[in-house]
């Protein structure tokens, strides 16, 4: 039973768990003693036989703080699966009337948490998925791609709503809200009128926006008007289509845009597309693309 738990806990045990399991107290000092167990914090021991990962790591942080405590933020994230690098700085979730305070490598922050905002996954208490989002959205290294990964492969707009309205007055609320009303349509305006800032700081000239193009004559009376562009180089044969959030993709708008833009294609233009994302994120790779295409025409 000891080495089950040890393998399916990241090598960490509590003493309580060890208890459970059939060792004595005095067997738990022994093995730390010894040095076949680290000693994590209070009750909290690291079977040393095995890399100490990150998620060894974030276990033991959330178990040294009581039961009732659950990763959060971008720890949170990493346990989801919603980030690759697990955060320096393990944050935990503790109710308010607990004791207990921030020691070496985390950072505790009080809250009670309603039921529905907490599972367990692994054996960890974590933040439940929406509310993982919105909370480690707003810390360095979330971001809105964070949001938009989020929305693409693991969870849907009206759960995130929900988990933010549940938690109004939390740290970076405001933050999270704005981000949220982004992602339900209305990154596209604001990405239009940052990318024009984008281009107007950075002295890229020769372009209109919202423009036809692709047009053709039908006959003597008649012309198919074409497809509005959100900006074009007509010099260059350059068109530049900005889209909001990366996991809008329902299969009618998508048709429609792969129909427009191969008839922009077929028109003689070279097209382009950036998400809010890439505007936001990766400014300087999106102007060099624009100049890079550019200068080829």
């Amino acid at each position: 039973m000891l080495d089950d738990h040890v393998r399916h806990h990241d090598g960490v045990i509590t003493l309580a768990q060890a208890l459970r399991v059939g060792l004595s107290e005095k067997a738990v000092r022994r093995r730390v003693q010894s040095g076949h167990w680290r000693r994590c914090s209070r009750g909290v021991y690291f079977v040393d036989d095995r890399p100490f990962t990150d998620a060894a790591r974030i276990r033991a942080a959330v178990w040294g703080h009581g039961d009732r405590a659950a990763a959060s933020g971008l720890a949170a994230a990493y346990w989801h699966s919603l980030t690759t690098f697990a955060p320096h700085v393990v944050e935990v979730t503790m109710p308010r009337n607990s004791h207990g305070r921030s020691r070496a490598g985390c950072r505790v922050r009080r809250r009670d948490l309603v039921r529905t905002d907490v599972v367990e996954r692994r054996g960890l208490r974590v933040t439940a998925l929406p509310l993982t989002v919105i909370e480690a959205a707003v810390r360095r290294g979330g971001g809105p791609a964070l949001v938009d990964a989020a929305l693409r492969r693991h969870t849907e707009l009206q759960p995130l709503w929900a988990a933010h309205v549940r938690n109004k007055g939390r740290y970076g609320s405001p933050a999270a809200r704005r981000l949220l009303h982004a992602a339900e349509g209305g990154a596209k305006s604001e990405a239009e009128r940052l990318f024009k800032r984008l281009l107007t700081k950075a002295g890229i000239t020769g372009w209109t926006a919202n423009q036809r193009v692709a047009g053709y004559e039908v006959d003597f009376v008649a012309r198919v008007a074409g497809y509005e562009v959100d900006f074009v180089f007509r010099a260059e044969r350059l068109a530049v289509e900005i889209d909001g959030f990366a996991f809008h993709s329902a299969s009618d708008d998508f048709q429609h845009d792969r129909i427009k833009q191969n008839a922009i294609a077929l028109a003689g233009f070279q097209v382009l597309r950036f998400t809010w994302l890439d505007l936001t994120e990766y400014p300087e790779r999106v102007l060099a693309e624009v100049r890079r295409a550019i200068s080829a025409r």
